[in-house]
């Protein structure tokens, strides 16, 4: 739950500064968002999420 709450947030800080600096329109922001909506209620979202928990680990086991 952690990561889905840090990914979110990273994403969405990511977007705002899109957004801000004009690299990225509204429409498409709204678009990524609806995608994003969806895509959390197909088959998929199971796949994505542990896809995205194996690479915190492997993120977070990394040293420098």
């Amino acid at each position: 739950m952690a990561v889905t709450i840090s990914a979110v947030l990273l994403l969405l800080i990511l977007a705002v500064i899109f957004v801000r600096s004009g690299g990225l329109k509204m429409s498409h922001a709204v678009v990524c968002l609806l995608l994003g909506f969806f895509l959390a209620g197909t088959s998929m979202a199971p796949t994505i999420s542990s896809g995205l928990v194996a690479t915190a680990d492997i993120v977070s086991s990394i040293r420098p």
